[in-house]
């Protein structure tokens, strides 16, 4: 019985130190995205909804953590048309410790996007994007993220899985950043790929 434990232990700890090492998505190279320049990022989060069981989080701290994402992974490009992202934050939960590999809550976040053109002074569509992302799937979403990370931690994973999401769906929009359909396609594909 002792061997069993120790055994599971082992696996516990192989596991925990693989969650570190998890990767962050700008690591590979950035698609084209045409005539896109990011101008303004704006998140509001006052009426995000904490679906339990979860750690709680204030709409400063998803203002701030998003937001930083959001211009992360945007404002790197300089295609000359300027855009504008707007994203409000309708619901979260983040996992808080449960039993491991039996009970591991799962962290998501559910956000609605939107996209305006700065030169014209309209939204490019007309609903908001639901967009709904999870932390991914690795080593600490086995046990569950709320023993391996901290709140700040699932949080920053959230944002980064949703900044991503709103480019690939923003790459389905070749009409608006002057790409050609088939390019803004293929690289919308390669890019969910690497999820």
């Amino acid at each position: 019985m002792m061997g069993v434990f120790r055994k599971t232990l082992t696996i516990l700890a192989v596991l925990f130190v693989s969650a570190c090492a998890s990767e962050d998505p700008l690591i590979y190279q950035q698609p084209d995205m045409g005539s896109f320049q990011m101008k303004w990022n704006i998140v509001v989060a006052d009426n995000a909804r904490l679906v339990p069981p979860s750690r709680s989080a204030t709409p400063a701290e998803w203002q701030d953590v998003l937001g930083a994402e959001i211009d992360r992974r945007f404002s790197g490009y300089a295609g000359g048309r300027d855009f504008h992202i707007a994203v409000n934050v309708d619901g979260y939960a983040l996992a808080p410790p449960g039993i491991p590999v039996l009970l591991a809550p799962k962290s998501i976040l559910v956000l609605s996007a939107n996209v305006w053109d700065d030169a014209e002074a309209r939204k490019l569509h007309a609903e908001p994007e639901r967009i709904t992302v999870f932390e991914g799937a690795n080593a600490t979403t086995i046990i569950g993220s709320g023993f391996t990370k901290t709140k700040e931690e699932q949080m920053r994973a959230l944002s980064r899985n949703a900044a991503r999401a709103i480019q690939n769906w923003i790459l389905t929009k070749p009409e608006w950043l002057a790409l050609p359909p088939l390019l803004a396609a293929q690289t919308s594909e390669a890019e969910a790929q690497l999820e």
